[in-house]
């Protein structure tokens, strides 16, 4: 079939098999075009849930391609259909596989809800047939709904300010018409739901039960991904329904560094402001990460997710020192140093200013709208060097899928 991208709002409904292939492919060799990262062998197994995009992708790739281990994901993603493409995460980790065992890298998949127990139960269930213990996992989940295991309740999360209604300004990044919004305070219930859904809650429920299972090796690592920003973004992020999952998310780290029985480490990464399937979603965001991408570009420090990945695991993480990390006065590893560091944050602000006082006449130079759009598009394997013309089979399939 002829596949071209069809955008509904922030999100798009299909995906290019051959362009998720070129975006995996080329993201794969520039890893291999850098010189191992020396794990002093203390990483061989790694389980990344959520390993099927952006952050989590990377994760996998760079565990790979870079410390040489090898990885288990469990994702939730769509199988293609005859005349129906599969999700994105789909075809990114079918021609991840394909690779990683081309290059004798242990590389399997379980497809399933990862709030759910079934999930986790097959996921270990696999790792013993497999006879290894995992030195490392890492959680990178975002996701709008939880099914609670225990109680059956659905939880649902939201993207809104605490106490107060936020006006702000917004971009449509495929037409670069630029808006205001306004969003309501997120009433007690939904603040609370979304601590369950993005909280720490299911992270330290898979150590629980890694650990119970013995599947996890003594001083085992886990990681699991945030964002904190800046003041631009602070009311819907930071001070909003999310911060406050983040901030659990933050304290689960400590629970669960205090409470195994392995000496492991539980630590939260705090990323940059990316394209990605999640933070398209969030109010606010496009404008901000137009601004960032034009800012950073400039000078010259732009990273994607697999930059931040790749300096997180070969710089942030001291592998010759046994539990050793670079990190803030709070335990975390910051990979939005570079976002954050005042030269950059001084001129987001003077931009951002300048165009929220005048919308009709705003100097769109000031921005990376093509930036912003071309890395949302790859995100489905579409913007890529190849004729989207052309009939490709949407028909992929997972070499180890569970």
């Amino acid at each position: 079939m002829v596949i071209k991208p069809k955008i509904k709002g922030f999100i798009c409904t299909t995906a290019h098999p051959k362009g998720c292939l070129m975006n995996v492919e080329a993201q794969i060799k520039r890893v291999q075009l850098q010189s191992k990262i020396d794990n002093h062998s203390k990483i061989n197994n790694v389980l990344v849930v959520g390993g099927s995009t952006g952050y989590g992708l990377a994760s996998r790739i760079v565990s790979s391609f870079g410390l040489g281990a090898n990885t288990y994901n469990v994702c939730l993603e769509r199988p293609p259909k005859e005349g129906r493409t599969a999700s994105p995460g789909w075809y990114n980790t079918a021609f991840f596989e394909k690779k990683a065992i081309e290059c004798s890298f242990g590389a399997q998949t379980i497809i399933g809800d990862c709030f759910s127990d079934e999930t986790k139960n097959e996921a270990i269930k696999l790792i013993k047939k497999d006879k290894v213990k995992i030195n490392m996992v890492i959680y990178s989940v975002a996701s709008p709904k939880r099914v609670d295991p225990e109680s059956g309740t659905i939880y649902k999360s939201s993207l809104k300010p605490i106490g107060r209604s936020v006006e702000s300004v917004t971009i449509n990044p495929n037409t670069a018409e630029l808006s205001k919004v306004n969003i309501d305070p997120a009433p007690q219930e939904e603040i609370e739901n979304t601590i369950k859904v993005m909280g720490g809650e299911d992270w330290k429920r898979w150590i629980d039960f890694l650990e119970k299972a013995n599947v996890l090796s003594d001083g085992f690592l886990t990681f699991s991904y945030s964002y904190m920003g800046p003041e631009i973004t602070q009311s819907i992020y930071r001070q909003g329904t999310i911060g406050q999952a983040k901030l659990d998310l933050e304290k689960t780290a400590q629970l669960i560094t205090d409470n195994n029985q392995k000496n492991g480490k539980a630590i939260v990464v705090v990323n940059k402001a990316l394209v990605t399937h999640a933070s398209s979603a969030i109010p606010i965001l496009p404008l901000y990460v137009c601004i960032l991408y034009k800012v950073m570009k400039e000078k010259n420090c732009h990273e994607d997710c697999l930059d931040q990945i790749d300096r997180f695991l070969r710089n942030k993480v001291k592998w010759n020192l046994e539990n050793s990390f670079e990190m803030d006065d709070n335990q975390m590893i910051r990979m939005d140093d570079l976002e954050m560091s005042k030269d950059v944050q001084s001129e987001v602000k003077r931009r951002w200013d300048n165009i929220e006082k005048d919308l009709e006449n705003a100097d769109l130079s000031l921005i990376d709208q093509e930036g912003y759009l071309s890395d949302f598009l790859k995100l489905f394997g579409f913007g890529m060097d190849l004729d989207y013309e052309e009939d490709v089979s949407e028909m992929v399939e997972i070499q180890k899928v569970f």
